[in-house]
């Protein structure tokens, strides 16, 4: 087994660490969390939530469901379960909207610059 040497790559992230890159409270990830069975987080052995790459990819299609989409925790959950494929391609899409218009806006500065 290899180790991991790039010291960019974590393994696990605290909650406060993935509140921060969702822009969310660390009680709503702990609500979701009792809401959302295919959610759980490992914990240390002190009782802190270490969350891996999957559970925060899972947790930022909630927050497309639930923030962004404006579903209410029931059929965003349902959605979840019955249709985990289709949610993940709807945030894909989403954030690859939402570049492609980064893009454009800086674009636009650029080309308000030079005139």
């Amino acid at each position: 087994m290899a180790l991991n040497t790039n010291k960019n790559l974590k393994t696990y992230y605290s909650i406060k660490e993935v509140a921060q890159m969702l822009g969310v409270n660390e009680s709503t990830l702990r609500y979701w969390q009792k809401e959302f069975p295919q959610l759980k987080p490992k914990t240390s052995a002190s009782g802190a939530r270490m969350y891996t790459d999957k559970d925060i990819e899972t947790l930022r299609v909630i927050y497309n469901l639930v923030k962004v989409r404006g579903f209410k925790i029931a059929p965003a959950r349902k959605i979840l379960q019955n249709n985990r494929d289709g949610a993940d391609k709807n945030l894909e899409v989403l954030e690859h909207l939402t570049a492609i218009r980064d893009e454009l806006v800086e674009m636009k500065k650029r080309l308000d610059n030079i005139v």
